[in-house]
């Protein structure tokens, strides 16, 4: 087994609340153990360049508060190539890095992957606001995204009740409904639109007509811009025609990313960052740190990457007869358990909200 005396850090792909404060756990439990850190800006594009610097203690203080990433993240096409992993796992190298533990999407574990296999052993941290990495019920970046929306709809519904109006929000998730099926619950809205499940508008404008038939003055559906990117307008339109109602559309976008990480958030990311240098240093590569039944484990970068495409409906035919049968069945199952979990939250939305 490898013994690991100094290993890195990098945050990549977009950025998630949370991610500083899985940095500092990171950090903090690897100097406990003895092991240097060194900080990776700019993801992978930092590491390529030679963006590396020692952390100590202190240069962590004061983060685990802080939204974005002290780290910084950038888009990185060169490492998308052989050339550019084999420029990374060289730079690497030239450090003197045992190892690295990355946080970010599933684009990041894939580089986690291409790294290890040149010969740079990384484990990855799921960090993304979408909460779309299907191997963890749970990813950093998730509840405070959620908090921000909540926050937001709560105010744009007082404008709706002054105008009597329904207010389309469309929320974050390009692959997974995940924030707007939550939030929806948590701001009473009336339906949610997502790409997993489909609605039944003929049902919704019924409920809706009903409900101002009885007094209700305004009403807040939430989309997941998964949908596309014209979606809410157009939806708005149909709205108006379909009910009567005057309808406005509201994008959050970008401004869900950012804030200081919830409670949730904090705690998530210090457990996840320390079950990483815990894997990391006891000779675990190529794992993926996952929340699976309110416990913290490991799991099989690759096979995490395969249900992740699964979920997606992006796993080929040929891709699923390469996975050994008992993979497959834990595979579906973690995949039917998401499912199943956002059917009742959908069953939840249609049933308790008018």
């Amino acid at each position: 087994m490898a013994e690991f005396k100094r290993i890195g850090v990098l945050t990549s792909g977009g950025d998630a609340p949370g991610m500083n404060a899985a940095v500092r756990a990171v950090t903090r439990l690897a100097l406990y153990k003895g092991v240097e850190v060194y900080g990776i800006y700019n993801g992978y594009q930092g590491l390529i360049d030679g963006q590396i610097k020692q952390l100590g203690a202190r240069d962590v203080s004061y983060i685990i508060n802080r939204g974005g990433t002290m780290l910084y993240t950038a888009r990185c096409p060169e490492f998308k190539t052989k050339e550019g992993v084999e420029k990374a796992a060289a730079k690497a190298r030239e450090f003197g890095l045992d190892g690295i533990v990355t946080i970010g999407g599933d684009g990041t574990f894939r580089g986690a992957v291409d790294l290890t296999d040149a010969g740079i052993p990384c484990i990855g941290i799921p960090g993304t606001i979408d909460n779309d990495i299907a191997s963890t019920e749970m990813t950093i970046g998730f509840d405070t995204a959620m908090n921000t929306v909540v926050d937001l709809v709560d105010k744009l519904r007082d404008t709706s009740e002054s105008h009597s109006r329904c207010t389309i929000v469309e929320v974050m998730g390009r692959d997974a409904g995940d924030i707007a099926l939550n939030t929806a619950i948590a701001v009473g809205a009336v339906t949610t639109v997502i790409k997993e499940i489909p609605t039944d508008f003929d049902h919704v404008f019924e409920k809706m007509i009903e409900a101002r038939r009885a007094g209700k003055r305004n009403f807040i559906i939430i989309t997941a811009e998964g949908m596309g990117r014209e979606y809410g307008e157009e939806l708005t339109q149909l709205i108006e025609k379909r009910t009567g109602i005057e309808a406005r559309f509201a994008r959050l976008a970008h401004i869900q990313r950012g804030g200081s990480p919830t409670l949730q958030d904090r705690v998530l990311a210090t457990k996840m960052g320390c079950a990483a240098v815990e894997s990391l240093v006891s000779g675990q590569m190529k794992k993926v740190v996952c929340q699976r039944h309110n416990s913290i484990i490991t799991m099989d970068i690759h096979d995490a990457l395969q249900v992740d495409k699964l979920m997606k409906g992006k796993l080929s035919k040929e891709e699923q007869n390469k996975i050994p049968p008992n993979i497959m069945y834990d595979m579906k199952k973690i995949v039917a358990e998401k499912e199943a979990y956002k059917q009742y939250l959908n069953y939840i939305i249609d049933h308790i909200t008018l």
